[in-house]
């Protein structure tokens, strides 16, 4: 029954999450903003993202990892060593884009003019052909690492599962835009860009099937899975999601900001209760 609940809520998370993003995208409301652009709605779905990971992490995984027999001190270090380690992948692919782009630049140099160099923009250099291709790798280990989060969580707890899986779904809207914005840039066939991007996402599945079974056998080691998910979700809303949200608005936009917010913290328990109470 729990594998059950975890394929259905990985499938739910890792391809819904897709089709999502590109419904929105197709309304016009996000057309022209990638996941962190100035656009109203991209703001207010960062901002509901934000909340969800935020009091999934604080208000149910940490909460059930502590309830254990572990000692607080590992559990700290733990997250620690999670936040560390989110923050050198995110400085290794940095790091990746940017030695890409140095090479393209030279190439560029070298086999074109200069005035027809400075004649292109920013998104010259969108990732083309093979570079939509890395795209969709690094989006597909995203994903397989975001089912062994959920399963991990729905072995502690149903509502615990139904919750994290909630919230990967929220973070992933944003994220799943990018990586269509990318994809249609590198081709115009947006039907095809839509299939390449829900494998990515159906990647999700096999990550939980994956993590069900190496749960099941390093029960023991469960709430450190639960941390280091934990640790997943904090690093992405306060390292990616809430720098985007970062800027001078006015005083509508920035209680419109807050609003959003506190309606994914109030979701994310709202959900959660529900589930429990059933």
């Amino acid at each position: 029954m729990t594998l059950i609940a975890i394929v259905i809520a990985t499938l739910a998370a890792g391809i819904g999450s897709v089709w999502l993003a590109a419904g929105l995208m197709s309304l016009g409301a996000l057309a022209r903003s990638a996941p962190g652009g100035a656009g109203g709605a991209a703001q207010h779905l960062l901002s509901l993202a934000a909340g969800a990971l935020l009091a999934t992490a604080f208000m149910h995984l940490l909460p059930e990892a502590f309830e254990s027999s572990v000692g607080p001190q590992a559990l700290f270090a733990t997250l620690l060593v999670g936040l560390v380690f989110f923050f050198l992948l995110d400085k290794a692919e940095l790091w990746h884009h940017g030695h890409e782009h140095h090479h393209g630049d030279a190439a560029d140099h070298a086999g074109h003019d200069p005035a027809h160099h400075h004649g292109h923009d920013h998104h010259a250099h969108a990732p083309q052909g093979g570079g939509s291709w890395a795209v969709l790798t690094g989006d597909s280990v995203h994903c397989f690492g975001d089912g062994i989060l959920i399963a991990s969580a729905f072995i502690a707890d149903l509502r615990l599962g139904l919750v994290a899986a909630l919230a990967v779904l929220a973070h992933e809207v944003p994220h799943h835009m990018g990586d269509l914005v990318v994809l249609r840039q590198a081709s115009r066939n947006r039907r095809m860009a839509l299939v390449k991007v829900s494998l990515a996402g159906a990647v999700t599945a096999l990550g939980g099937v994956t993590g069900y079974f190496l749960v099941e056998q390093l029960h023991g080691e469960l709430p450190y899975f639960l941390v280091v998910a934990s640790s997943s979700f904090i690093y992405v809303a306060l390292a990616d999601l809430i720098p985007q949200l970062q800027k001078r608005l006015g005083a509508r936009e920035t209680a419109a900001q807050v609003a959003w917010l506190l309606a994914g913290i109030v979701l994310v328990t709202g959900v959660s209760a529900l589930a429990h109470s059933h």
